[in-house]
């Protein structure tokens, strides 16, 4: 069964914590700090895989997580770094942001990888903090949340040339007498549910190959949503070559052959206009039958006359299928040489850039009469990773937001003791707080007791 959609979970790992710890050894009674930094966590990556050709394992496994990062030690140990994870999807893999509708990838060739969840960063230790007036800095860096989101998956299955036309015209047919395929054929319309593949050998043993794909019969207003042809429409747009296959005979509906090429036509057209950029032959199938022969001139005149490549075949007989498939070897042959090139090889890519995003910029936004929301990715990244338990973490966030402007730009809006501010995952409450917890009315900036209880008690090796 053919899978083509799925939606994954993807999480990169957390970044390891930071210690804060202190030098404890015998005649070293006041040592300075010696904590170490937290390891960085674990990017997720997709990788195509050539032997997959279908994402059905993702219907039995769709959650994702990397390794978190380790946290940080006494006597300057730095945690280790969280294992990346890699997801292997097949060749012709779209990736989308699920949630924004973001294009992150297009994964085409084999072993090229991308990195689609940012890591963590590990949490500073608190030998970073330590200067000429502050010996003994009491705080360390919490680790950096690990990204995660949903993707959508879709496949684009990779074939050279793509059999196109309406129901019941011979596609399947026509794929079985090329190549070795063995698609379920009937007399009946949308016996082909899904995509089949083929391959092609021209010339004998070492010869030219190419794959063959026959695409589920499309009907009019496929690119709508009617019928099984929108469901496959998609695989179309990655082959080189398109072989259009029309029922010469008219089928037992007496249809018009070349009504049935324009409707096709007009509907690969709706679905993607670049589609006429590729080469196009025609062929004519069911010469065998008596009404085919009738209607051959008149239908390899007027296809003709609009420059196209026709040729008369059965596909149940096998008359014509040679002179096809050389023909479109000789056009794929064509189509190589002229996008040769030097051979690369895959590279490993990133989706994500901070390079135009300025992280010291932020905004502050009043949504109620008591609430505020700062956002911004310095800042938030900043709050996610401050331990609030300890006073001298709570007075450097402090002191952030006065350098940066926020405390005042809080301040012009009108925030007041006992309003809520929203930044990142953590709800901070505007004002110091005396001992029961309470809001000292004339205090108006972020205190210690506000967003975390410190008993004065001191962990000597790691931040809890």
């Amino acid at each position: 069964m053919l899978v083509d959609r799925a939606r994954i979970y993807i999480k990169a790992g957390d970044g390891g914590n930071g210690s804060a710890s202190f030098r404890r050894e015998k005649y070293v009674p006041r040592g300075g700090p010696d904590g170490g930094d937290g390891g960085r966590g674990g990017e997720v990556r997709l990788r195509v895989k050539a032997n997959l050709t279908s994402l059905l394992a993702f219907k039995y496994s769709s959650h994702f997580k990397a390794e978190n990062g380790g946290s940080g030690g006494k006597r300057l140990r730095h945690g280790r770094s969280g294992k990346p994870l890699t997801v292997d999807v097949p060749p012709g893999t779209i990736v989308w942001n699920d949630d924004t509708g973001e294009l992150l990838a297009d994964l085409t060739e084999p072993e090229e990888t991308v990195a689609v969840a940012r890591a963590g960063r590990g949490g500073l230790g608190n030998t970073h903090f330590k200067s000429s007036v502050r010996q003994a800095p009491r705080l360390a860096e919490l680790g950096e949340p690990g990204e995660e989101l949903w993707l959508r998956l879709e496949l684009r299955m990779i074939a050279d040339i793509g059999l196109v036309g309406m129901p019941n015209a011979g596609k399947s047919t026509l794929l079985a007498a090329a190549s070795a395929a063995k698609p379920k054929i009937a007399d009946y319309p949308f016996t082909t549910l899904e995509p089949n593949l083929g391959v092609v050998e021209i010339g004998g043993a070492g010869g030219q190959a190419f794959v063959l794909a026959d695409i589920p019969g499309l009907i009019e207003g496929a690119a709508a949503g009617f019928g099984l042809g929108h469901e496959f429409l998609r695989h179309v747009v990655r082959t080189k070559v398109l072989i259009h296959v029309l029922d010469a005979s008219g089928g037992l509906e007496g249809r018009d052959p070349l009504d049935d090429f324009r409707v096709i036509n007009a509907e690969l057209r709706l679905f993607d206009p670049g589609l006429f950029d590729k080469p196009i032959l025609v062929a004519l199938n069911k010469i065998d039958l008596a009404e085919a022969r009738d209607a051959l001139v008149r239908l390899r005149d007027a296809l003709a006359g609009q420059g196209f490549s026709v040729f008369p075949i059965s596909a149940a007989t096998g008359q014509g299928v040679p002179d096809l498939m050389n023909a479109v070897g000789a056009t794929v042959r064509e189509l190589a040489e002229q996008a040769a090139r030097p051979e690369e090889k895959p590279q490993e890519r990133r989706r994500y850039t901070m390079g135009n995003i300025d992280e010291r910029a932020w905004d502050v936004t009043r949504q109620t009469a008591n609430e505020f929301l700062v956002t911004g990715v310095g800042i938030e990244r900043f709050t996610k990773m401050t331990n609030f338990a300890f006073a001298d973490a709570v007075n450097r966030f402090q002191r952030v937001l006065e350098s940066s402007g926020i405390e005042r730009e809080l301040k012009r809006q009108g925030v007041r003791p006992g309003d809520v501010v929203h930044i990142a995952t953590h709800d901070l409450i505007w004002g110091e707080q005396d001992e029961e917890g309470e809001v000292i009315p004339e205090a108006e900036e972020i205190g210690e007791a506000e967003v975390g209880d410190d008993d004065g008690e001191w962990e000597d090796e790691e931040n809890g």
